[in-house]
């Protein structure tokens, strides 16, 4: 759709791309990547002013978009008051007034387009021009920021500011430093000062909410854009923008509110319907859901958002459940997502033909599509487990990717395992393993430490409770986190996930220097206290989801932290291994062998047995054995363990079955040396020896 615009803003055919861009946003009035294109065609035909109010436009649809920002700064730094600027030029060093702002226009454009080498050519001859103009020192930051450098950039634009402290091109660029840095507050100090001179700015002041919220003050980050998001002529973003953070401040009557006029202006904006059905939830309000959603979908019968979100609110399941897909598949009849949602419901079911019939129709449709071709493979098992291998190995020759090879491989380990051929099982697995140990997370290190430990503090006064959540790899402890999280629980992975913190239990030398002596515990534990406001914790209470356990933590724990305790989900150490080898585990840690990873288990589970014996935290050990396929007893168990009262989740936040317990000695022989070295752990734990 875009493509022609590009081409034509490549080639500098600005008219072509005018013309291009206008009819993408005819056709696309709420398409802010539209409008951002749009103004990168005013800008190369020279209307300035008209790009920037273009980029105002796109940022009052997507107040949050990063990128538009930095267009946005580009743009001003172009439009800096070049008259009062030339002029000065021309009376200190005889300029051409017009040379000088061309070069620096031209500069932003080649940034804006990703140019960053034409951009330093052209900083580098307006330079000679006027070395000291503060525009030549907002380029420098900003290329050195495009380019990875916020070091540079912020050392540039620091030192620039100082010299020339109201001017706005290098305040903005300056934010943005300090933004790529992480310096939240400082970057928020040098937005606020531009959008004191500019109250008007929904940008700037989108900005800064943007910074207020992520530095954990959700309720300041939308009053700062409240008035604005009540306007009649608020843009469905901005108003989607404000209800997330008014959802994420605990005003929830607020924010649904704003997030049903933002979506009632754009049905199809699925970060809307997201949170939106997040706020219905937790108001409790299933009936007004089911009608709100009911009335948007007869207006817009094929946005499959609205149909994924209906169904939230029913039963998993259920009566009324089906009766919702049925409706989905009779307004979308071929729409593979919705015959998933009729295979799951016959499967729960146990109509096990009707499931098989409609994982055949999504293959038709849909060739080698993974949970129906798993549909029908599953079926093949039962009736027939050599024509279930087959069926594998077919998919697997026509697999045109490496990924979908390795999936496929994996599937034909399981296979084999059902077929009654483990040791062709396990051979396949490890060699998944094994290729991928290079790109895999090392191994945390096991301290042997002598256990001469710290007494344990008490707490002088009430304080808000924290949880740990730990479990080694094969011990489904991503079970428990799913019925936390489905629970609304402060519940923190963020460890998981692309932006983890850098704190004590995040690092793995962590480990090492408590058990050298070389790391102070008080301060590693404050580091992770000043951690959690950035992961969106304000009142201390915290359910942390840990990397990695090692009894070094009890160092900093039992004199510092006495009111935290630790959960550990465990199984026999022998399933754990096994469900590690086929099934992977939340953490992509490296699995060279079995045996490798059979001693460093066993090293891990010595420390909980050693913790558990000698109770040396609060602890609580929850045996995921007998529950490891059954949402409800996990949701149970969980509830006994904590003390509290929760509800179920819906059996697809678990993902697929896992082996049952005791499945490890259907492998006895092929991985017996690795099972060996797990034996007198598992005993410690309670297990049988076989």
């Amino acid at each position: 759709m875009y493509e022609p615009i590009i081409d034509a803003l490549r080639r500098g055919a600005a008219d072509e791309a005018l013309a291009a861009a206008r009819e993408a946003v005819a056709a696309q009035p709420q398409d802010p990547a539209a409008h951002r294109l749009l103004a990168a065609a005013q800008r190369l035909s020279g209307d300035e002013a008209g790009a920037l109010a273009t980029v105002d436009h796109a940022l009052s649809l997507a107040p949050d978009d990063a990128n538009l920002h930095l267009d946005r700064a580009g743009m001003l730094l172009g439009r800096r008051q070049l008259d009062a600027a030339q002029a000065a030029l021309a009376r200190s060093i005889g300029l051409d007034p017009n040379q000088f702002p061309a070069y620096i226009v031209q500069a932003q454009l080649a940034i804006g387009r990703g140019e960053l080498d034409e951009a330093e050519r052209l900083t580098r001859t307006a330079a000679r021009l006027a070395p000291e103009h503060p525009q030549i020192a907002a380029l420098e930051g900003t290329l050195a920021l495009r380019r990875g450098d916020a070091d540079r950039a912020l050392a540039i634009l620091a030192r620039a500011a100082e010299r020339y402290p109201d001017e706005p091109t290098l305040r903005h660029a300056l934010g943005f430093a300090y933004l790529a840095k992480g310096h939240l507050a400082f970057a928020e100090q040098a937005f606020r000062r531009l959008r004191e001179a500019q109250p008007d700015s929904l940008p700037l002041r989108a900005l800064v909410a943007d910074l207020l919220r992520r530095q954990g003050r959700p309720a300041e980050a939308a009053d700062e854009l409240a008035t604005l998001a009540d306007a009649h002529n608020a843009s469905p973003g901005l108003r989607r923008l404000v209800g997330e953070m008014e959802l994420e401040a605990g005003r929830h009557e607020r924010a649904r509110d704003l997030l049903l006029a933002s979506l009632r202006a754009e049905p199809r904006d699925r970060r809307t319907v997201l949170a939106l059905a997040e706020a219905w939830r937790r108001l409790q309000a299933s009936d007004e859901a089911r009608a709100t959603l009911d009335e948007l979908l007869a207006a817009h019968p094929r946005q499959p958002d609205l149909w994924r979100a209906r169904l939230l609110f029913e039963e998993f399941a259920s009566p009324a459940a089906r009766e919702v897909v049925q409706r989905w598949q009779a307004a979308m009849p071929d729409y593979v997502p919705a015959l998933e949602a009729a295979m799951t419901i016959h499967d729960v079911a146990g109509e096990a033909d009707d499931a098989e019939a409609v994982a055949r129709r999504i293959t038709a449709l849909a060739p080698g599509h993974t949970s129906g071709e798993l549909r029908i493979i599953d079926a093949e098992l039962k009736r027939d487990p050599d024509a279930a291998i087959a069926h594998v190995e077919r998919l697997l020759a026509r697999a045109e990717t490496e990924p979908a090879r390795r999936n496929l491989r994996q599937l034909l380990g399981r296979t084999l395992d059902v077929a009654g051929q483990p040791g062709a099982a396990a051979a396949i697995w490890a060699e998944l393993h094994a290729e991928v140990v290079d790109q895999r997370l090392p191994l945390p290190p096991v301290s042997a430490l002598p256990g001469d430990w710290p007494a344990a503090a008490t707490l002088d006064q009430p304080a808000p409770a924290v949880l740990l959540l730990w479990g080694a790899p094969g011990s489904l402890v991503e079970r428990l986190a799913a019925v936390l999280d489905g629970n609304g629980a402060p519940l923190r992975g963020d460890r998981f996930g692309p932006n983890p913190p850098h704190d004590l239990f995040q690092r793995y030398d962590t480990i090492t220097a408590l058990a050298d002596g070389s790391a102070d515990p008080a301060a590693l534990v404050e580091q992770w206290r000043a951690a959690l406001p950035a992961r969106g914790i304000n009142d201390g209470l915290v359910f942390d989801w840990l990397l990695w356990w090692d009894n070094a933590a009890l160092l900093a724990l039992r004199p510092h932290l006495p009111q935290a305790s630790l959960l550990v989900a465990v199984r026999d150490p022998r399933d754990m291994l096994l469900d590690w080898l086929a099934f992977g585990s939340p953490a992509p840690f490296a699995l060279a062998s079995p045996e490798a990873g059979a001693h460093w288990l066993a090293k891990v589970l010595d420390q909980v047995a050693d913790l558990h014996e000698g109770n040396l935290v609060p602890h609580r050990l929850l045996r995921m054995d007998d529950i490891a396929n059954d949402p409800a007893g996990i949701t149970q168990a969980l509830a006994d363990n904590l003390g509290i009262s929760l509800r179920g989740v819906p059996v697809s936040r678990f993902g697929g079955s896992r082996f049952a317990a005791g499945h490890w000695r259907a492998f006895a022989e092929p991985l017996k040396d690795a099972f060996a070295v797990l034996e007198p752990v598992a005993r410690r734990l309670g297990y049988a020896a076989d």
